[in-house]
C-alpha cells in the first residue's frame, strides 16, 4: 500500500468512481479536490456527500485550482486529450485512472476482464461462480462498485471481479492483476481513438503489461487479433475457443464446455447445464470457467452455479409478453458487434430500437443480419439520421423522439410471435444518463402498456 496521508489530490469528475476515489484519499489521509464541470443542479447528490465529507469541490467549469496538487485522478469518462488533462500533462502533473489509484490498496486476489462485448455477463458470471463457491469475491469497475469503494474491504484471501473498460486502462502504471482476460476485440468508442482501431487495441492490451510468472492471462483463441499480441512472456497464457480443442484452456465441444491443463481434462459440463444460451454467453462462461479451474474451486459447484445464474439486467432481458409479443431490453449493447449477437438471439421477426450517441458505427457488420431478421426500425438519438440513411432502402425505418414513442408504436404494430429489441448499438449520453437509465425508461415504457 502506498502512503497519500497529505498529499494534495485532485480528482477529475464527480460521478460514481470520482466519487469513490475522493472518498478514498480523505479516508487514507490525503486532501481531495473534486472538479466537474457538470451544472450544479446535475451534481445536486455529489455535493451533499462532498459536503457531509467535508470534501472541496467545485462545479460548472475547471479552474486553475486542479492544478494545485501532487496528481491527479481521472474519471473514465474523461477523454484523454480533454483541455483539462492536456493541461495537467503540459505541467507535468502525474495522472492516474481510479482504477490504477485503487489498486495500491487492495490486497485481494484482482481478476480484471475486459474487451469489447461480453465483460458485464463475465464480470457478474465470475463474482456469482466464485461466491457459490465459498470464496468471498467482490464485483467492481464498471459494473456494481467503483473500485475504489471497496478496495479496502477486500482481504488477502478474497478475491474482486472487475469489469474494466479501455478507459480505465488508458492511465495505468503499476496496476497488476492475478488474472486478466481479454474477451474479445472489435472496433468500439473510436471516437475516443482517433478513428484508429489500433490505438483501442493497444489500450486493452495494456490490462496485461505488469503481468508476471505468478499470474494468468486469458484470450479468445478465435479472435482475429490475438495472434502476436502477447509480447510478454512471462505471465501464464490460456485460451478458450468455440472452434477448436486445446491443450491449455476451454473449448466447446459436441455441445459441452471441457477446461484441459497440460492435455488433462479438469472439467466438462453440458450446454444444457447452463442458463445463459448462445454462443457468445457460452464463450463467456468459459472465461469464467478457466478462472474458476485456476482456484481449483469444485466442479460439482462450479457446475450447480453455472446452472442457477440468473442473468444479467440490460443485456438481452426478457421484459414482459404482450399477446404473445415478447420486449426484450438489451441496453447494454453499445456497439454494433453487441447488436449482431442480440439479433443472432432471435428466430422471430423482430422490432429494433437502434440508435443513440454514435462512437464511430459501421453498420455494414450487421446489413445482412438486419435485413434477415428485423421487420421495422425504430430510430432514435442523435444518429437517428445516420440510422435512417443507412438502413431505409432495405427495411422500414421510422424516426421517432422518444422510447416512449417506439414502444407505442411497436405495440400497434407487431404482432403475436414477434419481438421487441432495445438495442441501440450507441452510447446514451445523449438523452440517457447511462445505459442503465435507458433500458429502466425501456423497462417502464413497456411496463405501462
Amino acid at each position: 500500500m502506498k502512503n497519500i496521508q497529505g498529499k494534495k489530490i485532485s480528482v477529475i469528475g464527480a460521478v460514481r468512481s470520482g466519487i469513490g476515489a475522493a472518498k478514498l484519499a480523505k479516508k487514507l489521509g490525503a486532501v481531495p479536490f473534486v472538479s466537474d464541470s457538470g451544472s450544479r443542479q446535475k451534481l445536486q447528490d455529489a455535493i451533499k456527500l462532498f459536503d457531509e465529507e467535508g470534501i472541496k469541490y467545485e462545479c460548472d467549469e475547471h479552474t486553475d485550482a486542479i492544478y494545485d496538487c501532487d496528481f491527479i485522478i481521472t474519471s473514465p469518462g474523461v477523454p484523454s486529450d480533454s483541455p483539462v488533462l492536456q493541461k495537467a500533462l503540459d505541467k507535468k502533473i502525474k495522472i492516474y485512472s481510479e482504477l490504477e489509484f485503487s489498486s495500491w490498496f487492495c490486497k485481494g486476489n484482482v481478476f480484471s476482464i475486459t474487451g469489447t462485448n461480453g465483460k458485464t455477463t463475465t464480470t457478474t458470471l465470475c463474482g456469482h461462480v466464485f461466491n457459490y463457491c465459498g470464496l468471498k469475491t467482490y464485483l467492481a469497475g464498471n459494473i456494481g462498485y467503483a473500485f475504489s469503494e471497496i478496495a479496502l474491504d477486500v482481504k488477502e484471501n478474497e478475491c474482486v471481479a472487475l469489469e474494466t473498460s479501455s478507459f480505465q486502462l488508458d492511465n495505468i502504471e503499476e496496476f497488476k492483476p492475478k488474472i486478466s482476460a481479454i474477451l474479445n476485440i472489435t472496433p468500439d468508442h473510436l471516437d475516443r481513438y482517433d478513428n484508429n482501431i489500433q490505438n483501442y487495441i493497444n489500450s486493452k492490451l495494456r490490462v496485461f503489461e505488469n503481468q508476471d510468472e505468478n499470474d494468468y492471462l486469458i484470450l479468445n483463441a478465435d479472435d482475429k487479433h490475438t495472434p502476436g499480441i502477447i509480447s510478454n512472456k512471462k505471465v501464464n497464457v490460456l485460451y478458450f475457443s468455440l472452434q477448436k480443442e486445446l491443450e491449455n484452456g476451454a473449448y466447446l465441444k459436441n455441445n459441452a464446455i471441457s477446461f484441459v491443463r497440460n492435455g488433462i481434462n479438469e472439467f466438462t459440463c453440458g450446454v444444457n447445464e447452463i442458463s445463459l444460451k448462445g454462443e457468445h454467453n457460452y464463450a463467456n462462461a468459459m472465461a469464467v470457467i478457466i478462472m474458476a479451474k485456476l482456484f481449483n474451486l469444485d466442479n460439482k459447484k462450479i457446475t450447480q452455479a453455472l446452472g442457477n445464474f440468473p442473468g444479467v439486467e440490460h443485456r438481452l432481458e426478457f421484459v414482459r409478453d404482450i399477446n404473445g409479443v415478447k420486449y426484450y431490453n438489451d441496453s447494454k449493447a453499445t456497439n454494433v458487434d453487441s447488436v449482431w449477437y442480440a439479433l443472432r438471439s432471435f428466430d422471430q421477426p423482430v422490432f429494433l430500437i437502434l440508435g443513440g450517441k454514435d462512437k464511430g458505427n459501421e453498420y455494414n457488420q450487421i446489413k445482412k443480419l438486419v435485413e434477415s431478421k428485423v421487420k421495422k426500425i425504430y430510430a432514435i438519438g442523435s444518429s437517428a439520421e445516420k440510422v435512417f440513411n443507412f438502413f431505409h432502402k432495405s427495411v422500414k425505418v421510422e424516426l421517432k423522439g422518444t422510447i416512449d414513442d417506439c414502444i407505442i408504436a411497436a405495440n400497434k404494430e407487431a404482432r403475436e410471435g414477434e419481438v421487441v429489441l432495445l438495442s441501440p448499438a450507441c452510447a446514451s449520453f445523449d438523452m440517457f444518463d447511462n445505459f442503465e437509465h435507458r433500458g429502466k425508461v425501456f423497462k417502464e415504457a413497456v411496463n405501462k402498456l
